[in-house]
Formats: structure tokens, sequence, C-alpha cells
């Protein structure tokens, strides 16, 4: 399947953004560590979502969907502690069970997870985090198995800020007995919506949204409910549509704190920013004005909004200059762009764009998530016919993307495509 768009109109009306998903991502192997039901509300419809509720029926968990957006987990009737598919290898977040289950169990086997083609993102520090808390850990065959006859807290110091590795030794430490410290953590909101989730069960930890996060292990969690915060990259993903297109969009139902720092790059480029309580709403102007911009850990400018912007200068006036400073593959979707008209020259982990007067429609390949969104912005934002193929990736982390799009007046159609080869890596 494909993107076809017509480009040209500018954007304008509400969109409501869906649940986070690299939250719900941490939050659903977090519920089956209780010894009771959790129900999780605000998930998003996606496929990465989907996937992982799949492999943990597999390993016997017991989950009843309320509707798309609801689900009941009860992790009382795990059976196994081996979790591997074809389908949990293509998703990053896979490797949170390995937290969750050596927490509960003491014991877990993971598939080595898939995900995006953005760059290295070794699980070192996950293992050295378990390590630390008593556990054996090592590879074999692709899977990682972790083990512990006696989980007990301890004091982790991260070499590199690492959202994954924060959360995964958090679950793992929440039920081990003694305090654990883990330093240089990772600050992103969903860790933190994490933290509350596991507080609100019982758990006791403390810190989570600074560099320190103070944990003190546990007897049991017990069950509760729960919704998960708003997608700050979707939400910043359609900021920057009305940006790229002269539109004017409202965002509903998200935390204006958690975008700080894209509406201050939106802001630089010439945009309207007004913040209401839980809404933002962008008023894109026609001459878009270059910018500076260095992708850093939360609360710096998010990597997974790097191509977006890139999209936007590359319709500013003056010249732009990008840092990718989290993985070194995020500028693969660039050769797309040229395709555009743009000028982009990569040297290194810096990109330096020229903004042209305009940009062309073209038939361009999706490499991975956050690319391939921010390249329907492109077709949206430029003159004429594009299509965007293998938009399995945006669906993985977009619910309902066209449709959300065609609501605020894009020109938005999904067609048969020459390429469904990529779901072997979607991640």
């Amino acid at each position: 399947m494909l993107y076809k768009m017509t480009g040209g109109r500018p954007l304008s009306g509400d969109v409501y953004i869906s649940g986070a998903k690299n939250a719900a991502l941490g939050i659903m192997p977090a519920a089956i560590m209780a010894s009771e039901p959790v129900t999780i509300e605000n998930l998003p419809d996606v496929r990465d979502i989907r996937v992982l509720l799949d492999a943990m029926v597999e390993i016997g968990v017991t989950v009843e969907r309320a509707d798309a957006h609801t689900v009941k987990i009860d992790g009382s009737t795990v059976n196994k502690v081996r979790v591997d598919n074809e389908h949990i290898r293509r998703i990053r977040a896979g490797y949170y069970l390995l937290g969750a289950l050596l927490g509960k169990y003491h014991h877990a086997e993971v598939a080595l997870p898939g995900g995006c083609n953005i760059g290295a993102r070794p699980i070192d520090q996950h293992l050295k985090g378990f390590r630390a808390l008593g556990a054996k850990a090592e590879v074999e065959n692709g899977i990682v198995i972790v083990d512990a006859e006696n989980l007990h807290g301890g004091h982790i110091y991260l070499d590199v800020v690492s959202v994954g590795a924060t959360i995964n030794v958090m679950l793992a430490a929440v039920l081990a007995p003694g305090n654990t410290i883990i330093e240089n953590a990772a600050k992103e909101p969903h860790v933190v919506d994490i933290a509350n989730m596991l507080n609100k069960m019982g758990a006791a930890i403390r810190g989570a949204g600074t560099d320190v996060i103070k944990i003190r292990g546990v007897e049991r969690l017990k069950g509760t409910q729960y919704p998960v915060i708003p997608d700050q990259i979707e939400a910043g993903t359609f900021m920057f549509a009305a940006a790229i297109t002269q539109g004017k969009i409202t965002v509903h139902n998200i935390i204006p704190q958690h975008m700080d720092a894209i509406s201050s790059k939106l802001i630089e480029m010439g945009c309207e920013i007004t913040e209401y309580d839980e809404d933002i709403t962008v008023t894109g102007k026609s001459h878009l004005r270059p910018c500076n911009v260095k992708t850093l850990p939360y609360p710096g400018f998010p990597t997974d909004m790097q191509p977006q912007i890139c999209v936007a200068l590359s319709k500013a006036r003056g010249r732009g200059i990008v840092t990718e400073s989290i993985f070194e593959n995020r500028f693969r979707y660039v050769d797309e762009l040229l395709k555009m008209g743009a000028h982009i020259k990569i040297e290194g982990n810096k990109a330096t764009v020229d903004g042209v007067e305009r940009i062309k429609g073209a038939d361009l390949i999706a490499p991975d998530l956050r690319a391939g969104a921010a390249l329907v912005l492109a077709g949206l934002g430029a003159e004429g016919t594009t299509t965007v193929d293998n938009i399995e990736y945006i669906m993985r982390g977009y619910e309902s993307f066209d449709e959300k799009l065609r609501r605020i007046g894009a020109d938005i159609e999904i067609v048969p495509g020459a390429s469904d080869s990529t779901e072997s890596e979607i991640g």
C-alpha cells in the first residue's frame, strides 16, 4: 500500500491526538507484573501495540479488549517466560518484557528486537543494569537471556542516556528487595508515565523525570486503571504540518509543556503558537525563516521530530543546519526529498538545508516511521502529486494518519502499492 496525495492546500482544522505509543509499549509489560488485572486506557490503535499484545497472549497473559483504545491485562495467567516469534522481532519495545518478566519471575528469554533502521541501538546498558540487580544476562542465538536467583536493589550509572534501559531497569527493580538508584536516567515524558503507573500499582519510585531515579523494592504490585499520556511526536508532526502547508491547525488532548522544544523552533521559524490547557494552535506563515537545530534527549529537540523539521527547512528562506546527535542513520530520507527539488547536503551527522521556493511532487519511499510521516508532510506541501510507499512503517506509530489529515483538508488516499516487502523489517 502507499499514500497518494496532491499538495498545495493549506491544512486547517482540529486534530485529536492519540495515546503515546512509546509510553504504551512500556506500560503494557508493566501491567503483567501486577497480581491483579490492570486496565489501560487511551491506547493508540497502531500496529506496534497489536504486535506486543499478541506476544503477551502467547506467553499466557489474559488480554481483553474493551474497545480499540482500552485493554484489560491479567498477568497472573503467564505460563512461560520465553518470548520469541516472528512478530516480536519486528518491534523494538519487545525488550521491555525482559525487565517485566525478570522483575516478577526472575527469569526471561526474549528475542533481540528489531525496529526502524535508523542506527545502532545496542542493549548493553540494559544488560549492565540487570547485572547490577544481581541477574546474569547474556545473548545466545539472537535471544537475550536474563536470570536471577536473588534479584536485589543496585546502583546503576548509565553510560549513555537511554530511554529503553531506564525503563527496563525500572521495571526489573520495582519488585527487587532493597533500594535501587539509576543515575544518568532518561527524562522523557513516557519514562515518567510508566513510573506513574507503576506507583499507582504500588511501586515506590521517586525522581522520574530527573536524571536520578530512586526505587524501593516492594513485595507485590496491585491492579489499577490508568490512561496513557498523549503522543508528543504525533502532536509535533501535526504542528509541523501547519508550518509546511501554511495552514492553521489546533492539536487537542496534549500536554503543552511536553511540546516546548518543538513550539520554540516553530516560533523561531516564524509560526504563531497559541497554547491552551490541553491544546495548541499553530498558524503557519507564507515565508518560513531558517533555524539551526540539534537533536538531544528530553527536554531537548526530539530525534523523532528531526525529519519533520528538515522538511520545513526545505521550504524556508535561507540556510538551516540540522545536527543529529542520537542516531547515525536518521538522514536516509534526504535522498527522497532531493527527488522533490530540495537542496540538502549531508556531512557526517549534519544536514545543511538551503530552502527553495517550492518543492514538487515525486514518487517516494518511506525508510522508517518518522521519516515516512515527514515525507507525507512534504507531499502535502509540494506542488503536484506525490506518492509515499512503504506506509506500513507509518502505520506502526500513527493512528489513522490519513483520516486525520483528510479531516483538516488534505487530499490523500491509500492505494495499492508495489511494496509490502518492509513487513519483515517493521519494528
